[in-house]
Protein backbone atom coordinates (compact mmCIF):
# COMPACT_ATOMS: atom_id res chain seq x y z
CA UNK A 1 0.00 0.00 0.00
CA UNK A 2 1.29 3.64 -0.80
CA UNK A 3 1.32 6.11 1.94
CA UNK A 4 1.30 10.06 1.75
CA UNK A 5 2.60 12.04 3.97
CA UNK A 6 0.95 14.83 6.40
CA UNK A 7 3.52 17.02 8.15
CA UNK A 8 5.81 13.64 8.89
CA UNK A 9 3.58 11.40 9.00
CA UNK A 10 2.92 8.62 7.26
CA UNK A 11 -0.52 7.74 6.11
CA UNK A 12 -1.00 4.67 4.60
CA UNK A 13 -4.02 3.95 2.22
CA UNK A 14 -5.30 0.89 4.90
CA UNK A 15 -5.85 3.29 7.39
CA UNK A 16 -8.89 4.64 5.64
CA UNK A 17 -10.25 1.53 4.77
CA UNK A 18 -13.69 0.09 5.75
CA UNK A 19 -14.86 -3.66 6.67
CA UNK A 20 -18.30 -4.87 8.18
CA UNK A 21 -20.03 -2.40 9.81
CA UNK A 22 -18.31 0.73 8.40
CA UNK A 23 -15.55 0.12 10.93
CA UNK A 24 -11.98 1.03 9.90
CA UNK A 25 -9.88 -2.08 9.48
CA UNK A 26 -7.83 -1.27 12.63
CA UNK A 27 -10.86 -1.42 14.27
CA UNK A 28 -11.64 -4.45 13.15
CA UNK A 29 -8.46 -5.65 13.55
CA UNK A 30 -8.62 -4.75 17.19
CA UNK A 31 -12.02 -6.92 17.47
CA UNK A 32 -10.17 -9.75 16.10
CA UNK A 33 -7.19 -9.49 18.71
CA UNK A 34 -9.69 -8.88 21.16
CA UNK A 35 -11.53 -11.75 20.41
CA UNK A 36 -8.70 -14.06 20.04
CA UNK A 37 -7.02 -13.24 23.26
CA UNK A 38 -10.94 -13.60 25.05
CA UNK A 39 -10.28 -16.99 24.21
CA UNK A 40 -7.07 -17.32 25.79
CA UNK A 41 -8.50 -16.15 29.08
CA UNK A 42 -11.74 -18.20 28.65
CA UNK A 43 -9.02 -21.33 28.88
CA UNK A 44 -7.54 -20.01 32.03
CA UNK A 45 -10.90 -19.60 33.63
CA UNK A 46 -12.34 -23.12 32.26
CA UNK A 47 -9.27 -25.14 33.33
CA UNK A 48 -9.32 -23.04 37.15
CA UNK A 49 -12.62 -23.87 37.57
CA UNK A 50 -12.14 -27.28 36.55
CA UNK A 51 -9.07 -27.53 38.93
CA UNK A 52 -11.37 -25.93 41.67
CA UNK A 53 -14.11 -28.36 41.62
CA UNK A 54 -11.61 -31.69 41.31
CA UNK A 55 -10.20 -29.83 44.70
CA UNK A 56 -13.19 -28.76 46.91
CA UNK A 57 -11.89 -29.81 49.62
CA UNK A 58 -8.42 -28.42 49.84
CA UNK A 59 -9.11 -25.01 47.81
CA UNK A 60 -8.73 -22.33 50.43
CA UNK A 61 -11.52 -19.77 50.82
CA UNK A 62 -10.73 -16.52 48.87
CA UNK A 63 -12.52 -14.44 51.68
CA UNK A 64 -10.06 -16.02 53.93
CA UNK A 65 -6.68 -15.70 51.59
CA UNK A 66 -7.45 -11.85 50.97
CA UNK A 67 -8.12 -10.35 53.79
CA UNK A 68 -5.51 -8.00 54.77
CA UNK A 69 -4.73 -4.07 54.13
CA UNK A 70 -1.31 -3.13 53.05
CA UNK A 71 0.43 -0.77 56.06
CA UNK A 72 -2.35 -2.77 58.32
CA UNK A 73 -1.36 -5.37 61.60
CA UNK A 74 -3.48 -8.17 61.30
CA UNK A 75 -6.53 -10.27 59.33
CA UNK A 76 -10.15 -8.86 59.13
CA UNK A 77 -10.64 -6.93 55.93
CA UNK A 78 -12.22 -9.39 53.36
CA UNK A 79 -11.88 -8.36 49.78
CA UNK A 80 -11.63 -5.01 50.75
CA UNK A 81 -8.37 -4.56 48.88
CA UNK A 82 -8.79 -6.03 45.99
CA UNK A 83 -12.27 -4.82 45.71
CA UNK A 84 -10.48 -0.77 45.75
CA UNK A 85 -8.80 -2.42 43.25
CA UNK A 86 -11.50 -3.29 41.04
CA UNK A 87 -12.94 0.07 42.12
CA UNK A 88 -9.97 1.99 40.16
CA UNK A 89 -9.98 -0.38 37.31
CA UNK A 90 -13.93 0.38 36.41
CA UNK A 91 -13.22 4.14 37.04
CA UNK A 92 -10.27 4.29 34.43
CA UNK A 93 -12.27 2.82 32.06
CA UNK A 94 -15.25 5.49 32.66
CA UNK A 95 -11.99 8.53 32.15
CA UNK A 96 -11.11 6.67 29.02
CA UNK A 97 -14.94 6.87 27.41
CA UNK A 98 -14.58 10.61 27.86
CA UNK A 99 -10.97 10.33 26.23
CA UNK A 100 -12.51 8.87 23.11
CA UNK A 101 -15.75 11.09 22.91
CA UNK A 102 -13.49 14.09 23.51
CA UNK A 103 -11.22 12.54 20.79
CA UNK A 104 -14.27 12.43 18.13
CA UNK A 105 -14.98 15.93 18.98
CA UNK A 106 -11.39 16.73 17.94
CA UNK A 107 -10.27 18.40 21.36
CA UNK A 108 -7.17 17.65 21.91
CA UNK A 109 -6.77 18.97 25.17
CA UNK A 110 -9.88 16.93 26.51
CA UNK A 111 -8.12 13.83 25.49
CA UNK A 112 -5.48 14.98 27.49
CA UNK A 113 -7.58 15.74 29.92
CA UNK A 114 -9.04 12.23 30.64
CA UNK A 115 -5.92 9.54 29.22
CA UNK A 116 -3.55 11.35 32.24
CA UNK A 117 -6.24 10.00 35.60
CA UNK A 118 -7.03 6.76 32.89
CA UNK A 119 -3.13 6.17 33.38
CA UNK A 120 -2.56 6.92 36.75
CA UNK A 121 -5.69 4.53 37.66
CA UNK A 122 -4.02 1.90 35.81
CA UNK A 123 -0.87 2.46 37.40
CA UNK A 124 -2.80 2.36 40.63
CA UNK A 125 -3.93 -1.04 40.15
CA UNK A 126 -0.63 -2.14 38.97
CA UNK A 127 1.32 -0.74 42.49
CA UNK A 128 -1.67 -2.40 44.36
CA UNK A 129 -1.03 -5.81 42.55
CA UNK A 130 2.54 -5.41 43.57
CA UNK A 131 1.86 -4.73 47.23
CA UNK A 132 -0.98 -7.89 47.37
CA UNK A 133 1.61 -9.94 45.46
CA UNK A 134 4.53 -9.50 47.74
CA UNK A 135 2.08 -9.91 50.88
CA UNK A 136 1.10 -13.80 49.53
CA UNK A 137 4.57 -14.60 49.09
CA UNK A 138 5.94 -13.11 52.14
CA UNK A 139 3.11 -15.70 53.67
CA UNK A 140 4.35 -18.24 51.57
CA UNK A 141 2.24 -18.69 49.31
CA UNK A 142 3.96 -19.78 45.29
CA UNK A 143 3.18 -21.43 42.19
CA UNK A 144 3.95 -24.58 43.22
CA UNK A 145 2.58 -23.68 47.68
CA UNK A 146 -0.36 -22.61 48.64
CA UNK A 147 0.11 -22.35 52.75
CA UNK A 148 -3.78 -21.31 53.22
CA UNK A 149 -6.32 -23.96 53.53
CA UNK A 150 -9.90 -24.39 54.23
CA UNK A 151 -12.07 -25.46 57.31
CA UNK A 152 -11.59 -29.08 58.16
CA UNK A 153 -8.33 -29.74 55.78
CA UNK A 154 -4.92 -29.52 56.98
CA UNK A 155 -4.07 -28.44 53.66
CA UNK A 156 -4.64 -26.53 50.78
CA UNK A 157 -4.68 -27.46 47.12
CA UNK A 158 -1.14 -26.38 45.51
CA UNK A 159 -2.93 -25.38 41.76
CA UNK A 160 -4.08 -22.31 44.37
CA UNK A 161 -1.53 -20.58 43.67
CA UNK A 162 -0.64 -21.09 40.07
CA UNK A 163 -3.72 -20.22 38.91
CA UNK A 164 -3.51 -17.19 41.03
CA UNK A 165 0.05 -16.41 39.99
CA UNK A 166 -1.24 -16.71 36.24
CA UNK A 167 -3.74 -15.91 35.53
CA UNK A 168 -3.48 -12.55 37.77
CA UNK A 169 -0.12 -12.57 36.20
CA UNK A 170 -1.56 -12.61 32.42
CA UNK A 171 -4.08 -9.88 33.55
CA UNK A 172 -1.24 -7.70 34.70
CA UNK A 173 0.38 -7.90 32.02
CA UNK A 174 -2.57 -6.24 29.94
CA UNK A 175 -2.82 -3.78 32.34
CA UNK A 176 0.97 -3.10 31.92
CA UNK A 177 0.72 -2.78 28.05
CA UNK A 178 -2.99 -1.02 28.08
CA UNK A 179 -0.79 2.14 30.41
CA UNK A 180 2.63 2.01 27.71
CA UNK A 181 0.05 2.74 25.25
CA UNK A 182 -2.05 4.81 26.54
CA UNK A 183 1.36 7.35 27.62
CA UNK A 184 2.24 6.57 23.84
CA UNK A 185 -1.11 7.94 22.91
CA UNK A 186 -0.52 11.14 25.39
CA UNK A 187 2.79 12.00 24.44
CA UNK A 188 1.47 11.46 20.79
CA UNK A 189 -1.50 13.48 21.34
CA UNK A 190 0.65 16.67 22.83
CA UNK A 191 2.83 16.50 20.39
CA UNK A 192 -0.58 17.25 17.86
CA UNK A 193 -0.23 14.01 16.18
CA UNK A 194 -3.90 13.31 15.93
CA UNK A 195 -4.83 16.79 14.94
CA UNK A 196 -2.40 16.87 11.43
CA UNK A 197 -3.86 13.23 10.66
CA UNK A 198 -7.63 14.33 11.43
CA UNK A 199 -8.78 11.99 13.47
CA UNK A 200 -8.35 10.74 16.78
CA UNK A 201 -9.30 6.90 15.62
CA UNK A 202 -6.19 5.65 17.57
CA UNK A 203 -7.94 6.82 21.05
CA UNK A 204 -11.11 4.71 20.33
CA UNK A 205 -8.81 1.48 19.20
CA UNK A 206 -6.56 2.04 22.11
CA UNK A 207 -9.84 2.25 23.98
CA UNK A 208 -11.41 -1.14 22.69
CA UNK A 209 -8.19 -2.54 24.00
CA UNK A 210 -8.64 -1.03 27.68
CA UNK A 211 -12.77 -1.67 27.96
CA UNK A 212 -11.38 -5.45 27.39
CA UNK A 213 -8.89 -5.36 29.99
CA UNK A 214 -11.60 -3.61 32.79
CA UNK A 215 -14.04 -6.42 31.41
CA UNK A 216 -11.73 -9.47 31.64
CA UNK A 217 -10.40 -8.28 35.36
CA UNK A 218 -14.58 -8.13 36.30
CA UNK A 219 -14.68 -11.88 35.46
CA UNK A 220 -11.32 -12.62 37.23
CA UNK A 221 -12.57 -10.62 40.31
CA UNK A 222 -15.64 -12.64 40.30
CA UNK A 223 -14.41 -16.09 39.77
CA UNK A 224 -11.20 -15.86 41.73
CA UNK A 225 -12.16 -13.26 44.64
CA UNK A 226 -16.25 -14.04 44.82
CA UNK A 227 -17.04 -17.96 44.07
Amino acid sequence: MSAESKEGYQVHEWESLKGPFNASYGKVMMWYFLISDTFIFGAFLIAYATARMANVSTWPMASEVFNTLPGLTGHGYPLVFVSFMTFVLIISSVTMVRAVQEGHMMNKMGVVKFLIPTILMGLTFLGCQYLEWTHLIHEGMTMWHTPFHPAGSEIGSNQFGMFFFTITGFHGLHVITGVSINIWLLVETLKGRFEVLGNYGMVEKVGLFWHFVDLVWVYVFLAYYLL
